[in-house]
């Protein structure tokens, strides 16, 4: 009987061990992501890396087992970049960047977000092409990108994510053809409206995808 307890004490200790760690990693990564960022209104105030885990902070939400599950920071007057870093927040389903002026490319580490219900980066000034790596998002149903100065064209790898309901590339500066399969053929033509070299939908077989790229 003692020997059980004491197996049943160290599986807990180690379970809480493990917890500890994903939930560090998980501070580590937004703190990466806060040294990126310039502040003004000091929204990341309450973002301290000496503690536990970051489920405390101002814009995380966390589950039961204090895994990442949120990060809202939309509308928050932030600047700056994002970095690889993200893409360790492997329990995040809601990622909410939008309305702020955050540069520089999509990183394609978001693509190892696999619980990701909703990725919001629309009204920022994200640049670069919309990475192949989403396509790994198996449980993506919100993606707006719109409001940017995104360029290349759509990857047709996104015709794959069959649980996508939404999607809007507005407003940025695409090209090439619009996809046709897959949840595209649900997506009305305002989610591409203002991108100058952006045609379709697509003719298959007639021309390439990325045509006028």
């Amino acid at each position: 009987m003692a020997l059980l307890q004491l197996l049943v004490s160290s599986l807990v200790f180690l379970l809480s061990i493990t917890s500890t760690i994903s939930t560090n990693t998980e501070g580590n990564a937004l703190h990466a992501l806060r040294t990126r960022l310039s502040d003004p209104t000091n929204v990341l105030q309450s973002w301290d890396p000496t503690l536990v885990n970051p489920c405390t902070w101002f814009h995380v939400t966390c589950d039961s087992n204090n895994h990442v599950i949120r990060l809202d920071l939309g509308n928050s007057n932030i600047s700056g970049s994002l970095g690889p870093e993200l893409g360790q927040l492997k329990h995040l389903q809601y990622l909410e960047l939008y309305r702020n002026n955050i540069k520089g490319e999509i990183p394609k580490e978001l693509g190892n977000l696999k619980n990701l219900i909703s990725m919001d980066l629309y009204e920022n000034s994200f640049e670069g092409k919309i990475p192949k790596s989403l396509a790994k998002l198996k449980s993506l149903k919100f993606l707006r990108l719109n409001n940017n100065k995104i360029t290349g064209s759509i990857p047709r790898e996104l015709a794959k994510l069959s649980n996508l309901k939404v999607l809007d590339v507005s407003n940025n500066n695409l090209c090439g053809t619009i996809p046709i399969d897959g949840p595209f053929a649900t997506f009305p033509i305002e989610s591409y409206e203002n991108n100058g070299r952006l045609n379709g939908p697509e003719l298959q077989g007639l021309v390439p995808y990325d045509f006028g790229c």
